[in-house]
């Protein structure tokens, strides 16, 4: 089967953000070089959909978005829940945030299809074998500041796209459409803590996970740390694997969750600034949902390690 597009699937995505911007919250505007920008939250307002539609953007739209209220120990919460039936391509080839864009004094930390043009981490499409050509792109930055020219620039020349054909959707991490988006991630966190434990990303058929929506705040650093609590410690994953090796499965399964880690525990803002706010001296392992599950599709059988940590999740989330 040929491969899809992620690019030119979010491009008509985001049409419905160009078509309607007053409807989700968001500002649309043209840079001097020709380049689409969409506000969804530095000085629009943005919102809950504006959130989905960006969750889906980040994914290439090669998965669906839902947002609804789940249950957290005794209080229910607006979550957010991803599908997606092509994990590794919509995950690791698209939603995960693998593109810094430095510009001047600023880093934008960039997700979305456009990382498949630009094979930005390169390795990651040699492993998960697959690349996208396209002459259009679609790009989401999680930023405090609209693009400029330079950074417009920056990412045509590495996507080989005349900047006509860009299309950036930018959302601080404190607003709620940045909000929905990070929390957004959960499934890709997972998948990429078992790509980091051994199980090769291709071999997953099928995902779709949720994780609670963090109220949101003016400050930048309780926002990032709120959204990091809610993967891990109350975001659950399920995967379907085609896999031979059982007893290495399970194995795999039980190194993910997030509770595997020394520093699991305490709320991420006193992780971060224990560490000094340096994430290398964060341990990685750290970064996982708080439950796996794993269905065998060649056995029928389910697999499942970690739990939701209620008591740290509602400290984080302001209670």
């Amino acid at each position: 089967m040929k491969a899809f597009s992620v690019n030119q699937l979010a491009y008509k995505t985001a049409q419905k953000l160009l078509d309607n911007p007053e409807l989700y919250g968001v500002a649309v505007s043209k840079s001097t070089t020709g380049a689409i920008s969409i506000d969804a939250g530095v000085k629009a307002p943005g919102g809950f959909e504006a959130g989905k539609i960006l969750t889906e953007l980040c994914l290439g739209s090669a998965g669906k978005v839902d947002i609804s209220f789940k249950s957290y120990g005794e209080i229910d919460f607006p979550s957010v829940t991803v599908t997606t039936d092509f994990p590794a391509i919509a995950c690791l080839g698209s939603q995960f945030a693998g593109w810094r864009i430095k510009e001047e004094e600023n880093i934008a930390i960039g997700s979305g299809p456009a990382r498949a043009i630009a094979l930005k981490p390169k390795e990651i499409y040699e492993e998960i074998n697959y690349t996208d050509s396209c002459d259009k792109a679609v790009i989401v930055l999680e930023s405090n500041q609209l693009p400029t020219d330079i950074l417009i620039e920056k990412v045509t020349k590495a996507c080989n796209i005349a900047p006509e054909n860009l299309i950036i959707a930018v959302a601080p991490t404190a607003s709620i459409a940045g909000l929905t988006q990070v929390t957004g991630r959960v499934v890709e966190v997972g998948i990429h803590k078992l790509k980091t434990v051994g199980l090769d990303p291709k071999c997953i058929k099928y995902a779709i996970g949720y994780a609670p929506i963090c109220p949101s705040g003016p400050d930048f650093e309780a926002a990032m740390a709120r959204t990091n609590d809610a993967i891990l410690y109350g975001g659950t994953v399920f995967c379907a694997v085609e896999y031979d090796d059982e007893a290495k499965l399970q194995e795999i399964v039980n190194q993910t969750p997030s509770m595997m880690s020394k520093d699991y525990g305490k709320p991420f803002l006193q992780i971060f600034r224990e560490a000094d706010k340096d994430f290398y001296k964060i341990d990685h392992n750290l970064f996982a949902p708080a439950v796996i599950i794993i269905n065998n599709v060649k056995t029928g059988r389910t697999f499942k390690a970690g739990k939701i940590n209620p008591e740290v999740l509602l400290e984080s989330l302001g209670f």
